[in-house]
């Protein structure tokens, strides 16, 4: 699949539509997915799992058929109509599963699932994968989804990973503090690549945060994310000028006393961890995240204190 590009950004556009249509195959076979019908639920991805800039449901609508796998036909025939919002809608036009690729999902019903699996690993975290099935209405476990071969490999390279990276935060989430154990095993802590394995981020412990079970799931999300100071408390590890600090988007909100106290009192508190001589977050995986996943706006850079003069 051709997916615009630009450096590391993401754009997820066309897998969150091929995602969609394929739950919609699942549960609809040859159903067509009229554009004005869709355009909300579209929107509504793009809007939940897309950049913070937003983009028109119209364009992977529109843009999808020049890779083989999807159709657009309106009433004056085949044909998608262009980008145009007020066109699609006016059009009707309506988009489905190219002929070949249903006959070949109705032969082989594993393939829908491997599918969804290559489109969820190449452009989403681990952590996000069930919520998105269920936001599609698409069951990925139909049909085997991965080779052993590779399940095995990917198994083996997130267990290493955990045990560096919780290692190196001493067992703690750097946002909360949380080190709960079961008898003498960790529960509630996993291993978060700050820069997304689907977008070149190593297994390394600069690319990874220990993270309690609810703060992952934010943070992959865009509700957290790690500036640089200053920080309450005067603590933290944060690389070149001032310590890593948490950042809360100002677009969540959560009123009761456990959502302020889970998020949004987090907010300029220093990073905990990771412990003296481990490697800190790589400034260029926490500017990834940054730019691609925070749902905040960037703070402002630092200011650096002036003396105030003295008085004579």
């Amino acid at each position: 699949m051709r997916q615009w590009s630009k450096g590391a950004a993401r754009a997820p556009h066309k897998p969150l539509l091929l995602l969609y249509a394929l739950g919609r195959f699942q549960q609809d076979g040859d159903g067509e997915l009229r554009y004005s019908a869709v355009e909300e639920d579209l929107k509504g991805l793009l809007a939940e799992y897309g950049p913070r800039n937003r983009t028109s449901a119209a364009y992977p609508f529109h843009h999808l058929v020049s890779d083989g796998v999807w159709e657009v036909r309106t009433d004056r025939g085949a044909g998608s109509p262009g980008t145009g919002v007020r066109e699609l809608r006016a059009s009707n036009a309506a988009g489905r599963l190219v002929p070949e690729l249903r006959v070949a999902l109705r032969r082989e019903p594993s393939l829908l699932g491997r599918m969804a699996r290559v489109l969820l690993d190449a452009n989403f975290p681990p952590s996000l994968h069930g919520e998105l099935c269920e936001a599609v209405g698409l069951d990925p476990e139909a049909g085997p989804a991965v080779s052993e071969r590779f399940s095995a490999a990917r198994r083996q390279r997130d267990r290493r990973m955990r045990e560096l990276v919780l290692t190196a935060y001493e067992y703690r989430c750097a946002f909360c503090g949380y080190d709960g154990r079961l008898g003498p095993v960790p529960v509630g802590l996993e291993a978060a690549h700050v820069r997304w394995w689907a977008f070149d981020g190593p297994d390394d412990v600069d690319n990874g945060l220990c993270l309690c079970s609810l703060h992952h799931k934010l943070f992959d999300k865009g509700v957290l994310g790690v500036g640089r100071g200053p920080a309450r408390g005067g603590e933290g590890s944060g690389a070149g000028g001032g310590p890593h600090r948490i950042l809360v988007s100002e677009r969540f909100t959560g009123h009761s006393p456990a959502a302020r106290a889970a998020v949004t009192e987090l907010s300029g508190r220093p990073l905990i961890g990771p412990r003296p001589g481990a490697a800190p977050i790589a400034a260029a995986h926490r500017a990834w995240h940054m730019e691609q996943v925070f749902r905040g706006d960037p703070p402002a850079a630092p200011q650096a204190a002036h003396a105030a003069p003295s008085s004579a």
